[in-house]
């Protein structure tokens, strides 16, 4: 699969599941890897760039197992682009 193809597809796949619910990004990897083949390493280069064109915003939450998670929110401009 062209890679730039794949690269596109993926981050429809980020904005789309933002769409629904707010996710950190072990639990976007989750998420998505039930569709299509993607590695963390994939994802957060993705999700700075979406953060740097402010499609996304992140927040710390209290996690009950360990450290706060980095959670990526949609913002206005990520909603028109999904």
């Amino acid at each position: 699969m062209n890679i730039q193809f794949k690269k596109g597809i993926l981050e429809i796949c980020v904005l789309a599941v933002l769409a629904h619910k707010d996710c950190y990004g072990y639990e976007l990897v989750n998420e998505i890897s039930k569709r299509i083949d993607i590695s963390e390493g994939t994802i957060y280069p993705l999700l700075h760039r979406l953060k740097d064109d402010g499609y996304v915003t992140t927040y710390l939450q209290e996690s009950a197992g360990g450290p706060p998670r980095k959670y990526y929110q949609l913002t206005a401009s990520g909603r028109k682009e999904e």
